[in-house]
């Protein structure tokens, strides 16, 4: 991909409000987001996310009544994403969740893994103070569940396919849901964001940003 390809899909990304409930994505072409999403980048490699592909139209619908910033794409998506970011209970130095990745995901020998999880606890309790509060340190993996999204929507953008994200959700109750319909164990993964994918129904509007020299300052 050349540099102007690049800026040329970045500026076709637009938050997509309605989509054309006619067009769908192939099967082919959403693989290739999740893709995305999975090479993300993420904090020592740990990847605190999970991604739930709603496309029940029931679930949508329930989904729709804590969801106040996804009326219109909850009901004309071609595919809806719910995700999941871990909490302290799985993210913690010590917890078994850490230890599989290191042992199982990233192959460290016994060694390696009691000297990662020394800089990893000092990153925790010393560096950003995340066990001070269950909220802290699942902010924290929201941060990076945030990564996988922008990756996502770039994804879709690079091959003309329309998205929107949103926070626009009361987060107990989302949360509830999850727990109520989706058998997710809250204690272990709670709502991060939600973001729609499909083909847009209306024109784009222009696309508005701050000059560049307003937003950098060069030292």
């Amino acid at each position: 991909m050349k540099k102007d390809q690049f800026l040329e899909m970045m500026n076709f990304r637009h938050a997509c409000k309605v989509f054309d409930e006619t067009k769908k994505i192939s099967d082919e072409d959403f693989r290739y987001i999740l893709e995305a999403a999975r090479l993300s980048p993420s904090s020592f490699g740990y990847e605190p996310w999970h991604f739930l592909v709603v496309q029940d139209m029931g679930l949508r619908e329930k989904l729709k009544e804590h969801a106040w910033g996804a009326q219109g794409t909850l009901p004309t998506a071609s595919h809806f994403v719910v995700a999941l970011a871990r909490t302290g209970k799985t993210t913690r130095y010590d917890s078994d969740y850490i230890e599989h990745m290191m042992a199982d995901i990233h192959h460290l020998p016994e060694d390696a893994r009691t000297k990662r999880r020394s800089y990893y606890q000092a990153f925790q309790e010393k560096d950003f103070h995340l066990l001070e509060s269950k909220r802290a340190i699942f902010d924290w993996a929201c941060k990076q569940t945030y990564i996988a999204l922008a990756n996502m929507m770039n994804a879709a953008a690079y091959i003309k396919i329309d998205s929107c994200p949103v926070e626009g959700f009361v987060a107990d109750d989302l949360n509830k849901l999850l727990a109520d319909e989706f058998n997710i164990d809250t204690s272990v993964f709670q709502a991060a964001y939600m973001v729609a994918f499909g083909y847009r129904k209306d024109p784009q509007k222009e696309k508005t940003r701050q000059p560049l020299e307003d937003i950098v300052s060069w030292y």
